[in-house]
């Protein structure tokens, strides 16, 4: 489908869905953001749903100012996934050796790993600019700096929620290695840290909504969060290529005489905020549960943990600020999930995954997500698949 205009105060919001799927605090949302004197655009994506901060799945354009709340707290939190030269054939009978070596490996849920990572004793890892990485984080905010050692153990895990690692494969029978995370503990912190900042700057006053208090350019307080924010960005994509480097060593193990080789690793962050020109405007453009879709550029849209995922091209639609969706979706809350739905159904609805099937992930059950299909049919102007994925081995925190 092409997009839909609903009216808004200073834009249009323009969604790829139909507005009347669309719950009515979302919308209320949307419209919300639509009233800032900043903003100069709205892209809303068809796995659109409510959101703490801002609406999963919206793309906010704004000239000189950004809204910490609608990054969310999961600063640059994203995808990965690498093609290897494995296929079914090379799999075995009992995937319960392979899902347990993974979840020794990487570190669920709130753990960490007992010393930090060292990347040089990665295999291939490109360690450029690491040190300089860490040298930066003398310039973020004080109120964070006592985190420093909790932020080196948390590099290279995963986390809990809808993070994931899995091992997937496609239509052609290769198998592909995918994970999910963000910049962790550190980057939530930082995040807090700042939206407490600008919910109480004087022109933040009065909003309609105060997730909605922003920073604006030339100011002390905006430079303060564009350093913390480009560094948690940066975090969360060291995050996941060590987390992906410890994955292709488990394989390299567990598959000795089939001798893996990996392709190039696509990563794309889906809650971020990059500086983008539009209609001859420098713009800061928020995605929040959005990733780039520029022509030509790899992106990642992931189902659940019982569905497919695509492995996408961008078409490089500025309508959408070059955007598309990050996933399939909510469509109902974790609580919601856990009240309706048994353990038996998730049994259900992961046959002949090898994943958790325990209380603990109920609230990540297949079905209480949209349907990843159907969201991948209603942005066909904005990505194109290169290939689709299920997968067989599923780890969660």
């Amino acid at each position: 489908m092409s997009y839909v205009e609903i009216p808004g105060a200073k834009v249009p919001i323009r969604m790829w869905t139909d507005p009347a799927s669309v719950e009515d605090v979302a919308l209320q949302q949307l419209r919300n953001v639509a009233t800032l004197p900043w903003i100069k655009g709205l892209a809303v994506m068809p796995d659109v749903h409510y959101g703490k901060g801002a609406t999963v799945g919206s793309v906010i354009a704004m000239q000189g100012a950004v809204c910490p709340a609608a990054v969310g707290v999961d600063i640059g939190c994203g995808m990965s996934a690498v093609k290897t030269s494995l296929t079914a054939n090379d799999l075995p009978g009992d995937l319960s050796r392979l899902r347990s070596k993974i979840e020794q490996t990487i570190p669920v849920g709130r753990g960490m790993h007992d010393d930090p990572v060292d990347p040089g004793r990665l295999h291939g890892f490109g360690t450029a600019g690491w040190d300089d990485f860490w040298g930066r984080f003398d310039g973020v905010a004080d109120a964070v700096k006592f985190r420093e050692g909790r932020a080196h153990k948390q590099m290279g895990t995963l986390g809990a929620g809808n993070h994931l690692c899995e091992l997937c494969t496609d239509s052609e029978g290769a198998v592909w290695l995918m994970l999910h995370s963000g910049s962790r503990n550190i980057g939530k912190e930082l995040a807090e840290h700042h939206i407490g900042v600008a919910q109480k700057l004087p022109h933040n006053q009065g909003l309609v909504d105060r997730d909605l208090a922003v920073f604006v350019s030339d100011t002390p307080q905006m430079a303060a969060y564009r350093n913390d924010l480009y560094w948690a960005q940066e975090y969360a994509k060291y995050n996941r290529a060590i987390m992906m480097a410890l994955l292709k060593d488990v394989v390299r193990k567990e598959f000795k005489k089939a001798k893996p080789t990996f392709e190039p690793e696509i990563s794309c962050h889906h809650n971020y905020v990059a500086e983008e020109r539009y209609e001859g405007m420098d713009l800061l453009v928020t995605r929040k549960g959005a990733i780039r879709a520029g022509s030509g550029e790899y992106g990642i849209i992931p189902g659940s943990m019982g569905t497919s995922s695509y492995i996408v091209k961008g078409l490089g639609n500025e309508k959408a600020f070059n955007s598309a969706s990050h996933g399939a979706g909510r469509r109902m809350s974790r609580n919601a999930a856990k009240r309706r739905f048994t353990v038996r159904d998730l049994e259900e609805q992961t046959r002949g995954v090898e994943c958790r099937k325990d209380a603990g992930v109920l609230d990540e059950i297949p079905a209480a997500y949209k349907n990843i299909d159907q969201v991948m049919a209603q942005q066909r102007d904005l990505v194109e698949v290169v290939a689709k994925l299920k997968q067989f081995i599923c780890v969660k925190g």
